[in-house]
């Protein structure tokens, strides 16, 4: 019984002999490269998951294409909407050009209309002014058009007196220009 207890107190001994190497083991380790191992770690860990997506997102292509080939009904429904929307675009495209092309034309047909006016009056031994603006007219009865601009001319008011004269310095107020001082600037 005697030697029994002996082996029985030894093995605690070397355990705790063996978990005390593993603890000072394990804690030099750690203490020399920890943050690389949770670099690392950290590391792995965002790597995993962005391969996981990327598997995921692989794995769902072969099961579409296998379906797809499985379902030729599917592949030509997609095909014949992808050619009815490709049409309607091409339409849509061919009616804008179509409208362009109306309004060059026309902006042709203005041109050429405006150049036969303006040779028709030439010849006529008038000057060509082309398309003018004419001022709103009113419905009073008075004098014409041409009298009617110095009128408005005289009716504003002017922004300041008669007598004022910027290069005068007068009547400036508290502000006034002053040249700066000769000789060298004053610097450091």
């Amino acid at each position: 019984m005697e030697r029994d207890g002996q082996l029985l107190s030894a093995r605690p001994a070397l355990e705790t002999e063996g978990f005390r190497y593993l603890h000072v083991t394990v804690g030099s380790l750690l203490a020399t490269y920890g943050w690389y191992i949770v670099f690392s770690c950290i590391l792995l860990y965002v790597v995993f998951q962005k391969l996981s997506t990327r598997l995921r997102a692989l794995r769902q292509r072969q099961l579409d294409r296998a379906a797809a080939a499985v379902e030729p009904d599917v592949v030509v429904k997609r095909q014949e909407a992808l050619a009815a929307a490709r049409l309607k675009m091409q339409e849509e495209l061919n009616a804008q050009v179509e409208k362009h092309k109306e309004k060059l034309r026309q902006l042709e047909e203005q041109k050429r209309r405006q150049k036969i006016e303006m040779w028709d009056s030439m010849q006529e031994g008038k000057s060509y002014k082309g398309p003018t603006r004419k001022p709103p007219e009113e419905d009073s009865p008075g004098p014409s058009t041409s009298s009617v601009l110095p009128n408005r001319k005289s009716d504003r008011k002017p922004l300041r007196g008669g007598g004022y004269n910027p290069l005068s310095g007068e009547g400036g107020g508290a502000c006034s220009w002053r040249p700066g001082r000769r000789g060298p600037s004053s610097g450091g």
